[in-house]
Protein backbone atom coordinates (compact mmCIF):
# COMPACT_ATOMS: atom_id res chain seq x y z
CA UNK A 1 0.00 0.00 0.00
CA UNK A 2 1.12 3.52 -0.75
CA UNK A 3 1.85 6.43 1.36
CA UNK A 4 -1.14 8.03 0.05
CA UNK A 5 -3.64 5.18 0.72
CA UNK A 6 -1.95 4.99 3.81
CA UNK A 7 -2.77 8.44 4.85
CA UNK A 8 -6.34 8.64 3.40
CA UNK A 9 -6.96 5.77 5.84
CA UNK A 10 -5.68 6.88 8.94
CA UNK A 11 -7.81 10.36 7.98
CA UNK A 12 -11.22 8.05 7.71
CA UNK A 13 -10.43 6.26 10.54
CA UNK A 14 -10.07 9.79 12.76
CA UNK A 15 -13.06 10.99 11.56
CA UNK A 16 -14.74 7.72 12.63
CA UNK A 17 -13.74 8.01 15.84
CA UNK A 18 -14.32 11.51 16.24
CA UNK A 19 -17.88 10.46 15.21
CA UNK A 20 -18.11 7.82 17.75
CA UNK A 21 -16.95 9.86 20.94
CA UNK A 22 -19.63 12.90 19.75
CA UNK A 23 -22.43 13.30 22.53
CA UNK A 24 -25.21 10.89 21.04
CA UNK A 25 -25.66 13.67 18.28
CA UNK A 26 -27.63 15.52 21.21
CA UNK A 27 -27.94 19.09 20.08
CA UNK A 28 -27.70 22.10 23.06
CA UNK A 29 -30.65 23.75 24.25
CA UNK A 30 -31.79 27.10 23.10
CA UNK A 31 -34.45 29.74 24.13
CA UNK A 32 -38.08 29.07 22.83
CA UNK A 33 -37.13 25.23 22.20
CA UNK A 34 -39.55 22.82 23.86
CA UNK A 35 -38.49 19.90 26.11
CA UNK A 36 -40.91 17.03 27.22
CA UNK A 37 -39.66 16.28 30.95
CA UNK A 38 -40.51 12.84 32.63
CA UNK A 39 -39.73 12.16 36.28
CA UNK A 40 -40.10 8.40 38.47
CA UNK A 41 -38.89 7.87 41.48
CA UNK A 42 -40.94 10.53 43.87
CA UNK A 43 -44.76 10.14 44.95
CA UNK A 44 -47.13 9.54 42.04
CA UNK A 45 -49.04 12.63 43.48
CA UNK A 46 -46.61 15.21 42.82
CA UNK A 47 -44.86 13.25 38.82
CA UNK A 48 -48.39 14.90 37.35
CA UNK A 49 -47.38 18.89 38.40
CA UNK A 50 -43.81 17.81 37.37
CA UNK A 51 -43.70 16.06 34.26
CA UNK A 52 -45.10 17.57 30.86
CA UNK A 53 -43.79 19.71 28.20
CA UNK A 54 -41.74 22.69 28.67
CA UNK A 55 -40.24 25.75 26.84
CA UNK A 56 -36.84 27.14 27.54
CA UNK A 57 -37.57 31.19 27.97
CA UNK A 58 -36.32 33.97 26.60
CA UNK A 59 -33.33 34.08 29.61
CA UNK A 60 -32.54 30.21 29.06
CA UNK A 61 -34.50 28.60 31.95
CA UNK A 62 -37.57 26.65 33.17
CA UNK A 63 -39.15 26.70 35.87
CA UNK A 64 -39.90 23.88 37.77
CA UNK A 65 -41.78 22.50 40.75
CA UNK A 66 -40.35 23.56 44.45
CA UNK A 67 -36.85 24.45 42.49
CA UNK A 68 -37.78 27.25 40.13
CA UNK A 69 -35.53 27.99 37.45
CA UNK A 70 -33.17 25.89 36.53
CA UNK A 71 -30.71 27.05 33.12
CA UNK A 72 -31.26 24.63 30.23
CA UNK A 73 -29.76 26.79 27.06
CA UNK A 74 -26.72 26.31 26.12
CA UNK A 75 -26.74 22.28 27.56
CA UNK A 76 -27.50 19.06 26.16
CA UNK A 77 -30.87 17.32 27.36
CA UNK A 78 -28.54 14.93 29.20
CA UNK A 79 -26.99 17.16 31.05
CA UNK A 80 -30.15 19.24 32.06
CA UNK A 81 -31.51 15.90 33.49
CA UNK A 82 -28.92 15.28 35.59
CA UNK A 83 -28.77 18.69 36.96
CA UNK A 84 -32.46 18.58 37.56
CA UNK A 85 -31.94 15.45 39.13
CA UNK A 86 -28.98 16.72 41.40
CA UNK A 87 -30.98 19.68 42.65
CA UNK A 88 -33.47 17.97 43.62
CA UNK A 89 -31.54 15.63 45.75
CA UNK A 90 -28.91 18.78 47.20
CA UNK A 91 -32.56 20.65 48.24
CA UNK A 92 -33.47 17.40 50.12
CA UNK A 93 -36.86 17.49 47.97
CA UNK A 94 -36.59 14.35 46.83
CA UNK A 95 -33.86 11.32 47.53
CA UNK A 96 -33.92 9.25 44.24
CA UNK A 97 -35.52 11.43 41.02
CA UNK A 98 -34.95 9.76 37.83
CA UNK A 99 -35.15 12.37 35.19
CA UNK A 100 -35.71 12.18 31.72
CA UNK A 101 -35.69 15.22 29.57
CA UNK A 102 -35.81 14.90 25.60
CA UNK A 103 -35.86 17.46 22.58
CA UNK A 104 -39.96 17.87 21.91
CA UNK A 105 -41.29 17.57 18.40
CA UNK A 106 -39.65 19.95 15.62
CA UNK A 107 -37.38 21.47 18.03
CA UNK A 108 -34.36 18.99 17.56
CA UNK A 109 -34.71 19.30 13.26
CA UNK A 110 -35.32 23.57 13.65
CA UNK A 111 -31.18 24.26 13.67
CA UNK A 112 -29.73 25.59 10.71
CA UNK A 113 -26.17 26.74 9.27
CA UNK A 114 -26.14 29.84 6.89
CA UNK A 115 -24.31 29.67 3.56
CA UNK A 116 -23.84 33.10 1.38
CA UNK A 117 -21.96 34.85 -0.55
CA UNK A 118 -20.51 32.75 -3.98
CA UNK A 119 -23.23 30.23 -3.76
CA UNK A 120 -25.72 29.52 -6.29
CA UNK A 121 -29.14 29.29 -3.82
CA UNK A 122 -27.88 30.97 -0.75
CA UNK A 123 -29.61 30.88 2.42
CA UNK A 124 -30.28 28.54 5.24
CA UNK A 125 -29.56 24.93 5.17
CA UNK A 126 -31.14 22.48 7.98
CA UNK A 127 -28.56 21.14 10.28
CA UNK A 128 -27.59 17.77 10.38
CA UNK A 129 -25.25 16.36 12.73
CA UNK A 130 -22.45 15.10 10.26
CA UNK A 131 -22.89 18.36 8.34
CA UNK A 132 -19.57 19.48 7.23
CA UNK A 133 -18.40 23.00 5.28
CA UNK A 134 -18.61 21.68 1.72
CA UNK A 135 -21.92 19.43 2.63
CA UNK A 136 -23.57 22.57 3.53
CA UNK A 137 -22.22 24.66 0.17
CA UNK A 138 -23.33 21.52 -1.43
CA UNK A 139 -26.91 21.31 0.24
CA UNK A 140 -27.38 25.13 -0.75
CA UNK A 141 -26.72 24.82 -4.15
CA UNK A 142 -22.68 24.67 -4.82
CA UNK A 143 -20.33 27.27 -5.92
CA UNK A 144 -21.46 30.18 -8.24
CA UNK A 145 -18.96 30.82 -11.14
CA UNK A 146 -17.61 33.68 -9.03
CA UNK A 147 -16.81 32.09 -5.99
CA UNK A 148 -13.35 31.89 -4.36
CA UNK A 149 -13.18 29.16 -2.18
CA UNK A 150 -9.78 29.74 -1.35
CA UNK A 151 -11.21 32.89 1.43
CA UNK A 152 -14.22 31.06 2.65
CA UNK A 153 -15.08 32.54 6.39
CA UNK A 154 -16.74 30.02 8.91
CA UNK A 155 -18.24 32.50 12.14
CA UNK A 156 -18.74 30.46 14.94
CA UNK A 157 -20.12 32.00 18.19
CA UNK A 158 -18.71 35.53 17.09
CA UNK A 159 -15.35 34.00 16.11
CA UNK A 160 -14.02 34.13 12.46
CA UNK A 161 -12.08 30.98 10.95
CA UNK A 162 -10.46 31.44 7.55
CA UNK A 163 -10.46 27.94 5.72
CA UNK A 164 -8.90 27.46 2.28
CA UNK A 165 -11.65 24.66 1.10
CA UNK A 166 -8.99 23.90 -1.94
CA UNK A 167 -6.74 22.15 0.48
CA UNK A 168 -9.46 19.92 1.67
CA UNK A 169 -9.60 17.91 -2.24
CA UNK A 170 -5.96 16.90 -0.78
CA UNK A 171 -6.76 16.77 3.03
CA UNK A 172 -10.56 15.37 3.74
CA UNK A 173 -9.70 15.93 7.69
CA UNK A 174 -9.73 19.65 6.70
CA UNK A 175 -13.04 19.86 5.91
CA UNK A 176 -14.42 21.39 9.22
CA UNK A 177 -17.42 19.59 10.84
CA UNK A 178 -20.33 22.07 11.49
CA UNK A 179 -22.45 23.07 14.27
CA UNK A 180 -26.09 24.74 14.19
CA UNK A 181 -26.43 28.82 13.43
CA UNK A 182 -22.76 28.84 11.86
CA UNK A 183 -22.28 30.99 8.87
CA UNK A 184 -20.17 30.35 5.89
CA UNK A 185 -19.27 33.10 3.93
CA UNK A 186 -17.90 32.61 0.43
CA UNK A 187 -16.44 35.45 -1.30
CA UNK A 188 -16.99 36.56 -4.91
Amino acid sequence: MNLRKILIALAVFGLLLAAANAQNGELALKPNDRVTLSIGGIPDSEVAQIKGIYTVSDNGTINLLYIGEVRAAGMKPSALQRTIEETYKAREIYTRPTVTVSIDGDAATARFVYVVGGIKGNGTVPYSGSMTVLKAISAAGGFSPFAKPSKTKLIRNGQTFEINLKDISSDPSKDMKLQPEDQIIVPE
